[in-house]
């Protein structure tokens, strides 16, 4: 990978793919990134090991081809469509991350395992304000409100429809483009 990539960018053009593609390369300078090295970049970035399960998460959901590796066009591209992409795309992403066994559903023990690590890292990292609700809470008053035909699963039509109805679900369900930042932690910071 010597050179940046040219993918196509709503706001900035190419230019701000090659910001991109820079910071990717100074943080992974061979161009790629195993799950190791993205837990240990995701995790000292964030708040530890507090945020391992949801790194490991993210990095499968950005890792398009399975091989376990995540190159820059398959980082690139989540991030631009997390940046700037549509509503329905963004969410697109987010079931992919909900979704844990690719099997098309997203049943109620992968929905609570995601907010579990995202409520883990969330209040370790004070990323949010407290949520009064448990992730158990939260998981069932989103499989009370998507799950519309009552299977016990989420469909992606099911996920999307019912995230654009409602806020509070869609602010719940996508995915933040800074959770999947890769920076090195400051020098002076000590280990997790």
């Amino acid at each position: 990978m010597g050179q940046a990539a040219s993918l196509p960018c709503r706001n900035g053009g190419t230019y701000v793919m090659e910001l991109w593609y820079r910071k990717f390369i100074n943080e992974c300078p061979s161009g790629l990134i195993t799950l190791h090295e993205f837990r240990r970049h995701f995790c000292n970035g964030t708040v530890g090991d507090e945020s391992s399960e949801y790194a490991e998460q993210i990095f499968r959901t950005l890792d398009n081809n399975g091989d376990g590796i995540v190159d820059f066009r398959e980082y690139v591209t989540a991030i631009s469509m997390l940046i700037e992409g549509s509503p329905e795309e963004k969410l697109k992403w987010s079931f992919k991350l909900y979704d844990k066994d690719k099997d098309g559903a997203i049943t109620r023990s992968e929905m609570l395992e995601i907010m579990k690590a995202v409520y883990k890292m969330s209040l370790a990292a004070s990323l949010t304000k407290v949520n009064p609700l448990t992730a158990e809470e939260c998981t069932s008053r989103i499989f009370l409100r998507l799950d519309r035909d009552k299977n016990a699963v989420i469909s992606l039509e099911e996920f999307i429809e019912g995230a654009l109805d409602d806020k509070w679900i869609r602010e719940m369900l996508e995915c933040d483009p800074n959770t999947v930042k890769v920076e090195r932690p400051l020098r002076n910071q000590s280990p997790a």
